[in-house]
């Protein structure tokens, strides 16, 4: 069995990742999913997900194609944006308060959770190293839920990559301070600041 030709441009498109609902909407169903990996066509490295066989799954935009209200938060942010080298061990995300962790949790995702009217503020779109789109904060909102959370991260990463921050061209002080007043962490930052710069 070779792959159906409705699946062909998504897969191409997506970078042979396909999620149940597009296949869906192309007029495959579950059955023939279920088949096409049967035979080896398709594997399904997660749930809601299928692949090419042997490809390397990019499990940040797969998951994020299934749960599209997780944006890529803390340490994983930093690392998407180039704010620190450590390759976070398990991924980081952030969810509106009410919104069930529990899978996430169970497949080793770190969860935070942010009121509804600030889930949303200051995010931006960063390629995977798949070549894959991201939702993903901000790097001023990511220093700030840094700060946030501080009591939970290692110091030396965050201190890091304030100091990463701090030499950017591409920073952006006034909305850092914005982010900041808005997530009320302005002392810790002054803090953090004085020290830097």
């Amino acid at each position: 069995m070779t792959i159906p030709a409705e699946l062909k441009p998504i897969l191409t498109q997506n970078g042979n990742t396909i999620t149940t609902a597009e296949a869906n909407a192309a007029g495959i169903s579950n059955e023939r999913l279920r088949q096409l990996v049967k035979r080896g066509v398709l594997e399904r490295p997660t749930f809601g997900v299928y692949v090419l066989p042997h490809d390397f799954v990019d499990r940040m935009y797969a998951t994020q194609q299934r749960r599209p209200k997780i944006i890529y938060s803390h340490e994983t942010a930093l690392f998407l944006h180039d704010l620190t080298d450590r390759d976070p061990i398990s991924y980081s995300v952030t969810v509106p308060t009410g919104y069930n962790t529990v899978k996430l949790r169970e497949e080793g995702f770190t969860v935070y959770t942010i009121k509804r009217d600030l889930h949303t503020v200051e995010t931006t779109e960063v390629e995977t190293m798949f070549g894959h789109t991201v939702r993903v904060y901000s790097m001023e909102r990511t220093i700030c839920d840094c700060l946030r959370s501080r009591c939970r991260m290692d110091v030396t990463l965050l201190t890091d990559a304030l100091r990463r921050y701090v030499r950017r061209k591409d920073k952006n002080l006034n909305t850092l301070m914005k982010m900041a007043k808005t997530f009320r962490v302005e002392q810790p930052l002054r803090h953090y600041m004085e020290v830097l710069l």
